[in-house]
């Protein structure tokens, strides 16, 4: 369940997910400097719209998609809070694919696999890139670019999974409908 699983919080303090029992809970894995970054500005939105009513986001940045969170967690932050004004707590930076990823990420991607990225202009690149790499990377569970987010359910299940490349009044909506 995901209430079993702790992640290290960017202060160096650690978060025992079942501090959100109850809650719905936004986990995605982002980059600085990344085509998908101005998703923190409606992800900061969707924060403030449904924070009251129990909406918790999990943000883990990760470096492992074309070197796009090079810095150090306190310069994340920063970059975060002064572009795109984020509130909502960021955890430190992590792999979420390969032999060092976080347990949560197993968990997750066990939970709801790889279904495609859908109907986007980046969705062709992303598919040829991947391809080039792993002949075979559409039919595996990992994450496969920044910003892919799940979304958890007030009792803990692992409601959704959305790509990079989905449309955030998409992820909104499953958000809303879940609290």
């Amino acid at each position: 369940m995901i209430y079993d699983y702790k992640v290290k919080t960017a202060k160096g303090g650690e978060l025992d997910l079942s501090e959100y029992k109850g809650k719905v809970i936004m986990i995605v894995n982002t980059a600085t400097g990344c085509g998908f970054t101005p998703q923190y500005a409606p992800i900061e939105q969707m924060y403030k719209d449904y924070h009251e009513q129990g909406l918790e986001i999990l943000d883990i940045p990760c470096n492992q998609f074309g070197g796009q969170a090079p810095g150090s967690d306190d310069e994340i932050h920063e970059f975060c809070t002064l572009h795109y004004n984020t509130t909502f707590p960021q955890m430190k930076k992590a792999d979420v694919n390969g032999e060092n990823e976080l347990p949560l990420y197993t968990y997750l991607k066990a939970q709801k696999g790889f279904e495609g990225f859908g109907e986007h202009k980046l969705s062709a690149l992303l598919a040829d890139m991947l391809a080039k790499a792993d002949p075979d990377w559409d039919k595996k569970s990992d994450i496969k670019w920044n910003f892919t987010k799940f979304i958890v359910d007030r009792d803990g299940n692992v409601a959704a999974r959305f790509e990079p490349t989905a449309d955030m009044a998409e992820v909104e909506a499953c958000i809303k409908a879940l609290l």
